[in-house]
């Protein structure tokens, strides 16, 4: 009866992110744990998909609903990432953001086990710099005096589909759920165009390291 428990595939996780350039990067940094890749036995994470839901929030909650109504994605656990803009003064491209929660227009959704995460990214991005606090959402780019009033309710970061993918996964079902964010743009450090990504800067190396620890978290619940 033991060795049958071991061999049960462990849940799905869902990795939600909206462009392109994310999915590719985070496939590029596990392809041996793409969906198919892992069957979860003796311990090892589960199949793993990466979703592109498409830009904006209203996009990315459509997605995220229907991809957790297939049933192959059944109880499994999300985790939104991707790029964001930092808030704080000293953030720079390539820091990590960890959400303690996102918020958005309908509300606050905590996040499963930040800590967690937290750990697990420090070990797969030794020397690296991992920020925690509130993650909030926009429908649009944000700079300037908008940035700043971001800032002052507490935000630590910004970007326009965590908030809305964490929702439409908890409401098709409760599950652990997370947000983790590579600043990609920052107060002093604002990005003209997003494709400026494609020419190898830190934040695209560092998204392509973060799948390890999303398994590790995935793995400790």
């Amino acid at each position: 009866m033991a060795a049958r428990r071991a061999r049960d595939p462990a849940p799905p996780l869902l990795v939600a992110c909206a462009l392109g350039i994310e999915r590719l990067a985070l496939r590029g940094g596990g392809r041996r744990h793409a969906r198919g890749g892992a069957d979860g036995a003796g311990g090892a994470p589960g199949p793993v998909t990466v979703l592109r839901t498409g830009m904006g929030p209203e996009l990315a909650h459509r997605a995220v609903s229907d991809a957790l109504r297939d049933g192959a994605l059944h109880g499994a656990s999300v985790i939104a990432s991707g790029f964001c803009a930092g808030l704080a003064p000293g953030m720079h491209p390539g820091d990590v953001v960890v959400a303690e929660e996102t918020r958005g227009p309908h509300g606050t959704t905590p996040c499963t086990a930040p800590e967690a995460l937290v750990a697990a990214l420090a070990r797969a991005l030794p020397g690296g710099t991992v920020h925690t606090g509130p993650l909030t959402g926009s429908d649009h780019v944000v700079r300037g005096r908008e940035r700043a009033a971001l800032r002052a309710t507490g935000a630590l970061a910004v970007d326009m589909e965590s908030a809305a993918s964490l929702r439409a996964a908890l409401a098709v079902g409760h599950r652990p759920v997370a947000a983790v964010r590579v600043v990609v743009d920052a107060p002093e450090h604002e990005l003209v165009r997003i494709g400026t990504v494609r020419g190898g800067i830190s934040a695209f190396r560092v998204l392509r390291a973060v799948l390890p620890a999303f398994h590790e978290w995935h793995r400790s619940l």
